[in-house]
């Protein structure tokens, strides 16, 4: 359905593509991340660019490989070029080193570094410039995540007149967490630059609301049926609630193929049709990979008559290896895999199955088809788009989800998952015995209710929402984006010429 008079500018940190040397020669490759499939949908009925960063290429080659990768798509591709210095600043930098573990309640690992802040502000502004140079009045700009969250100060700066909206991809933190923030307050009143500021979850939009009365309470902010309105010097935003989802049909219909029927039936006899417990997930120290492996070893302590009758297959896909943090994570999993292997395998069994490889659409069906229970322990989690993948793939109604409850998705699929705290290892582990010796019926009756949920509340329904909020946000905002406030934000100006992310009871 379209909803834009005008075009969709769509801006995020990396583009659908990416721009890599081979044997000397660039080439275009596919971006790690799942936001471009997640937008497959929309673009089939809207037009429009996608603004981001294509690699470490000059502008002249990424102009002529960036037009030839958009040929059958519906919308433009356009590179933000940055330096490697900005690289490493603004991204392994600002974003990684500091919003990605503050914002998911570990600040102990951040390494608040000023300089990184000067180089976040100059890259969000390129972006911004970037947006400014391409829209139009008719137009609407859709910023993601955690790497652009000043980009509509220095939009509403340029004078730009589309409507914008922003998506947190990313949890929220509550006011305790994000006040160890050095620039909090700059990043507050730049969001609400914005004319829809969008969060997955509830607790993540409250989070922000009440960071905004301690450290902003200036704003005021008034419920409006389920959204709420915050004002702010005489410009009003809108603060949401729109919980990403993928997209059903897709991964439904693909899961029943019967390639990939054949090919779980396949991979279940290997494993000597045990119970198959699955985990998916980057490498990444909020996903809870170490926690889950104390869990299943725990289970295997207390259940032994568990012991051959269950098996984990845990798939690790390979992320921001060059991070320190990320190193020892890997050495810390492979090292738990390995002991826990050490203790119970035994002629015919092995009890925990590793990968750390990505993987292909239809290789993660198959595991998703192949498994009776998919076990997330996110210990911080923006949504979680796993459990809902497979919920869609599971198209016999037969498996069992087992979901962390700081995980976005746990808000939606509560009343049919099994809702766990991943750092009550025990709680965990009972968790999965419960899955296993779980009546088929109800099984297939909370399955049933996941697939329902996911069914209905796609990733079609999700995009449409939020843009249609986006155009209603900036008519009750009064239209204000043609003409820059000049008031002082607390932002220090970067000269674009600077130096150079049915309930169950």
């Amino acid at each position: 359905m379209k909803l834009l008079e005008g075009r969709l500018i769509n801006v995020s940190n990396r583009l659908p593509v990416e721009i890599k040397f081979r044997a000397g020669r660039p080439r275009l490759n596919p971006s790690a991340g799942g936001l471009a499939s997640a937008l497959d949908s929309i673009w089939r009925h809207h037009h429009g660019l996608w603004i981001g960063w294509a690699g470490a290429v000059d502008a002249e080659t990424a102009d002529t490989l960036l037009s030839k990768a958009a040929r059958g798509r519906s919308y433009g591709l356009k590179a933000v070029p940055l330096t490697q210095q900005e690289i490493s600043k603004f991204y392994s930098g600002f974003a990684n080193e500091i919003i990605w573990p503050l914002f998911h309640d570990m600040p102990s690992r951040c390494d608040f570094d000023p300089e990184y802040w000067e180089f976040y502000q100059r890259v969000n502004r390129k972006f911004a410039q970037a947006a400014t140079e391409a829209v139009t009045t008719k137009d609407l700009i859709w910023a993601h995540d955690y790497h652009l969250m000043l980009m509509g100060r220095y939009l509403r700066e340029a004078g730009c007149a589309a409507r914008v909206g922003f998506f947190l991809h990313i949890p929220f933190p509550s006011p305790d967490i994000f006040e160890k923030l050095p620039w909090r307050k700059s990043i507050l009143r730049a969001l609400l630059q914005y004319h829809l500021l969008a969060f997955q979850t509830d607790r993540d939009r409250y989070n922000f609301l009440s960071c905004l009365e301690r450290i902003v309470p200036e704003a005021t902010s008034v419920r409006d049926e389920s959204h709420n309105i915050v004002a702010l010097e005489g410009r009003r935003t809108t603060v949401a609630t729109f919980p990403i989802s993928i997209a059903f049909e897709e991964f439904a219909s693909h899961a029943a193929s019967r390639e990939v029927e054949e090919s779980s039936i396949q991979l279940r006899r290997e494993l000597t049709n045990n119970f198959v417990v699955l985990g998916v997930d980057r490498m990444d120290y909020t996903k809870g990979i170490p926690e889950r492996l104390k869990a299943f070893r725990i289970l295997l302590r207390r259940y032994p008559e568990l012991r051959h009758r269950v098996t984990l297959l845990q798939v690790v896909v390979p992320s921001r290896e060059e991070i320190p943090n990320y190193k020892e994570l890997r050495r810390e999993v492979e090292l738990l895999v390995s002991q826990i292997n050490g203790e119970f395998t035994e002629a015919g069994w092995v009890p925990i199955h590793y990968m750390h490889r990505n993987l292909t659409r239809r290789q993660l069906l198959t595991y998703y088809r192949a498994a009776d229970i998919a076990l997330i322990t996110s210990l911080k989690d923006g949504m979680n788009l796993v459990a809902k993948e497979f919920c869609a793939a599971q198209v016999d109604e037969q498996g069992v989800v087992v979901i962390s409850e700081f995980a976005g998705a746990a808000a939606e699929l509560q009343h049919g998952a099994l809702v766990v705290n991943p750092n009550d290892l025990a709680g965990v582990a009972e968790a999965i015995h419960r899955a296993c010796v779980m009546p088929l019926e109800e099984k297939r009756s909370r399955m049933k209710l996941l697939r329902d949920i996911v069914r209905t509340y796609n990733v079609q329904s999700w995009a449409e929402s939020f843009l249609s909020a986006t155009i209603t946000a900036d008519r009750k905002a009064g239209g204000e984006a043609a003409s820059p406030s000049g008031e002082d934000t607390g932002l220090p100006l970067i000269a674009s010429g600077a130096a150079h992310d049915q309930r169950i009871a």
